[in-house]
This record gives structure tokens, C-alpha cells and sequence, in this order.
């Protein structure tokens, strides 16, 4: 019990959560956050590649929100790649972002992956875990 508590806690480790609970404390984050800043306005952002047969070859999932894009994931099949198609599907996520009145972006990615290709094109390294995974820089 916390001292000056009205009410019991307890602790519970919940590997098996569900989406509702999970989503309880996503929601009680939001109104949290809700006191400080504006609703973010979130929207999701997919740009796609597909080979001539319409399947999926590469792409880039984020978000924009509080005038930012975040870019969760940037993937282009290994026969795709060197080709150009990860420039474009980033330049079409931020031409999108910019028409949603962002004004920036940012991502993650591990040093393996495609730190090179995204500093060439002007991204900025503002922090970085070292030994994440281990052996790698996040």
C-alpha cells in the first residue's frame, strides 16, 4: 500500500495482457501527456513498393503526429536495393509529411541496418545505445 493511499495496489506481471489492457495504460498516458500539450492528431503513414507480380517489395510504416513524422520501419528486398527505391519511398513519406504541415522527422536504426544511407541523405545522429544488440550500435 502507498502511504497516504486511500486504497490498496498490486503489482502484476502480465505477459498475456490483452489489447484492452494495453490499451489502458496507453490511454491513461494520453490524458496525461493532454495537460501539457495539444491532442498530437496521429496518422498513420504507409508508402508501399510492389514488383510487377503486386507483391510487396519494400516499404516504410510510420506516423505523423505533433507536426513530426516518425518512421518506424524502412525495408526494400535485397534484389531491389541500390536501385534507388528506399530514397523514394522515404522521399514520398516526407513530401506526404509535409503536406500534413510537418516539420521534421525522425527514426531509429541499428548500425547494420541503414545508418549510412540515411546520414547520406541528410539525417542527423542525435543519440545512440551502443551494444544494442550486442556487438551493434542502435
Amino acid at each position: 500500500m502507498l502511504i497516504g493511499s486511500p486504497q490498496a495496489y498490486t503489482l502484476e506481471y502480465a505477459p498475456d495482457a490483452t489489447a484492452e489492457e494495453r490499451a489502458a495504460v496507453l490511454d491513461g498516458l494520453r490524458a496525461f501527456n493532454l495537460r501539457f500539450v495539444p491532442e498530437p492528431q496521429f496518422a498513420p503513414m504507409v508508402v508501399l513498393l510492389r514488383d510487377s507480380s503486386g507483391i510487396i517489395a519494400g516499404g516504410l510504416v510510420g506516423e505523423t503526429g505533433w507536426q513530426w513524422l516518425h518512421i518506424y520501419w524502412l525495408w526494400v528486398e535485397d534484389v531491389a536495393r541500390g536501385r534507388g527505391f528506399g530514397r523514394q519511398l522515404l522521399a514520398m513519406a516526407e513530401r506526404e509529411a509535409t503536406r500534413r504541415q510537418c516539420v521534421a522527422s525522425w527514426l531509429d536504426t541499428f548500425e547494420f541496418q541503414a545508418r549510412g544511407f540515411y546520414e547520406g541523405i541528410g539525417y542527423e545522429v542525435f543519440g545512440e545505445i551502443p551494444d544494442y544488440p550486442a556487438g551493434y550500435a542502435r
